[in-house]
């Protein structure tokens, strides 16, 4: 094994030499210049692959460690690096075929097609959470002055793969399982999105299962259509979207489960800190919106909503913003709001530590808000919310919501108490 390894990188220095330029600086704080073996490491230091990698950069911590004992993986990536070169000929060439052979189930790990030599890393990223998420509603739609109560104990395992086709697309998906624990009940796993996206200089490109997720902050939709958005600019952005969005989210429970066909646009603009804001336009077209609870003589079969949204980042830290969307087409709970503010650095993967608190305000009309983020607030209702989260330990986060408000129509009362722990990886 010992020969095998003193012949890999034996190899691999050699297949590194050509085009290499010698840096003055020791980059290893714990490399000393008198070594027998310090021109042999700081050639393969300084040897770049097509790609502008380091066939070797040590640690990470800015040591090499030299007296460790080398793993066959850690060869296997220096091999790798090396089958990326272009200007590998003769001798060398051969040599580093033998060595592709020889750590050729080390390299699969690694996501190399040794057969092909034509890609040398793995391009699949898996990101993921596992969350369970506590709720109590208490409601009262009709105002009778008896509250109906209804808790519920689920849970989410979620797998998000994505892999780059090539300097400009990639490949991405969502799976998901759900369950509850208050009835045992449970799914297997789904293909909840699966998409292609290719981004280029002030122009981004999707086609597939998708986010349906706009710029007024789940006002309006917080859920997956399948269809095309295009995207142009930076900070100042126009996007066009077009396709079909599940049944359930415009008339939920309805036996016609015919997706709903929509078209949509956003105008933004974004800023790191200041002032920033846009605006939205939908058009949605289902047979189920032909109820009397929708428009008043009960023959309309469309949505027209329109959206504006603003607000003001004080700091990194600090953050008001707001939104309103209208349906024109609506005659009932045709219009909704919020407002909030945001203190704190919880996000995405937290670091152990990070927090925030929020409060603010919720109106979210039934025939608006057809599928809103409705983590703290009932669609139908109107209301204050306060909320927390905090990570304890990286890539861990703790939240905790409160609703309490009244039902736009009927005037009872609603409150909801959300809770949620989750596990990002």
């Amino acid at each position: 094994m010992k020969k095998k390894i003193i012949s890999a990188m034996t190899t691999v220095l050699v297949v590194g030499a050509a085009s290499t330029t010698f840096a003055a600086a020791n980059p290893f704080s714990d490399l000393d210049p008198d070594h027998w073996a310090y021109q042999s490491v700081m050639q393969l230091y300084n040897t770049y692959t097509a790609d502008g990698k380091r066939v070797i950069d040590g640690m990470g911590d800015g040591t090499f460690q030299g007296k460790r004992p080398i793993t066959r993986y850690e060869v296997a990536q220096m091999v790798a690096k090396a089958l990326a070169r272009t200007d590998i000929s003769g001798t060398d060439k051969a040599a580093l075929d033998r060595l592709a052979a020889e750590f050729s189930e080390e390299l699969q790990s690694l996501g190399v097609r040794v057969a092909e030599l034509e890609k040398y890393a793995d391009k699949v990223v898996w990101n993921g959470k596992i969350e369970y998420t506590y709720t109590s509603e208490r409601t009262d739609p009709d105002d009778s002055g008896h509250k109906n109560r209804e808790n519920s104990n689920g849970y989410v395992f979620r797998f998000e793969p994505t892999m780059e086709v090539n300097d400009h697309w990639k490949l991405g998906a969502r799976i998901d399982a759900e369950g509850d624990m208050k009835d045992n009940s449970s799914s297997d796993f789904t293909l909840v999105r699966g998409f292609a996206e290719g981004d280029y200089d002030n122009f981004n490109i999707r086609i597939g299962k998708q986010e349906f997720y706009t710029n007024e902050s789940g006002l309006i939709w917080d859920t997956e259509y399948s269809g095309a958005q295009v995207t142009f600019g930076n900070k100042a952005t126009f996007t066009l979207m077009a396709g079909r969005v599940e049944d359930d989210a415009i008339a939920p429970g309805d036996s016609d489960t015919d997706p709903s066909s929509f078209q949509g646009v956003n105008l933004q603009y974004d800023t790191e800190r200041g002032l920033y804001g846009g605006a939205g336009w939908y058009r949605i077209d289902d047979d189920d919106l032909r109820t009397t609870a929708y428009s008043r003589h009960g023959r309309e079969d469309s949505a027209n909503i329109w959206s504006v949204n603003a607000g003001y980042k004080f700091s990194d830290k600090v953050n008001l913003w707001g939104a309103y969307a209208n349906n024109t087409k609506a005659d009932y709970e045709d219009y909704g709001w919020q407002a909030e503010f945001d203190y704190g650095n919880y996000g995405d993967n937290p670091e152990k530590g990070d927090w925030n608190v929020f409060a603010g305000y919720r109106r979210y009309g039934s025939n608006v808000s057809f599928a809103a983020t409705t983590d703290d607030v009932l669609t139908g209702t109107k209301g204050w919310f306060v909320g927390a989260s905090y990570a304890p330990m990286k890539n861990i986060g703790l939240i905790a919501r409160y609703f309490n408000g009244d039902y736009i129509t009927g005037g009872g009362d609603a409150e909801k108490l959300f809770g949620r722990v989750e596990f990002f990886f």
